[in-house]
Parts: structure tokens; sequence; C-alpha cells
């Protein structure tokens, strides 16, 4: 129980830390963090790759190849919005 506490603790700071540093970025500069953003969810899914493989139950490889599944579209589509983005500034 006093594990799931702390963890609810970290859980709850990590979102009101990241919501009031999101808040305070300049608009030039979300494209190179969106483009960090992509290198983290790239992390994300080398990580899902490895716990997947290690899996020893059928529940933890369903689970394993739903988290390669949701951080491959985050990856893509951050991607594409980050090349919006940068479409934004090419001279015409």
């Amino acid at each position: 129980m006093g594990e799931l506490m702390i963890g609810l603790y970290v859980f709850v700071l990590a979102t009101l830390a990241g919501r009031e540093l999101i808040t305070k970025v300049p608009p030039t500069l979300h494209t190179p963090l969106m483009s960090g953003a992509n290198a983290i969810s790239g992390i994300a899914i080398v990580g899902a790759i490895v716990v997947t493989a290690r899996a020893d139950g059928t529940m933890q490889t369903v689970l394993g190849v739903a988290a390669i599944a949701m951080a491959t579209i985050n990856v893509i589509g951050g991607f594409l919005v980050t090349d919006r983005m940068l479409s934004m500034f090419r001279k015409r």
C-alpha cells in the first residue's frame, strides 16, 4: 500500500510540474520541444520491445504489444505535427 501511495504522489507531482512547465514555454520553442518528445517516445518504444521480449505470460505480452503500438502512434503523430509546424516557417 505504501508503494502505491508513493507512486501516486510522484504521478500527481509530475503532472502538476509538467503542466506548469508547458504553460510557460514560448511558442517559438514548441518545435524543438516536440522533437525532444519524439526522441523520448522512441526510447519508450525500445523499452517496450525489451520488456515484451522478456514477457512470461499472455497478459504481459498483450500489454507490451499495446505499449509498443501506442508509443509508435505517438512518435508518428509527433513527427507529423513537427513537420507541419516547420512547414509554416518555409519560404514560399
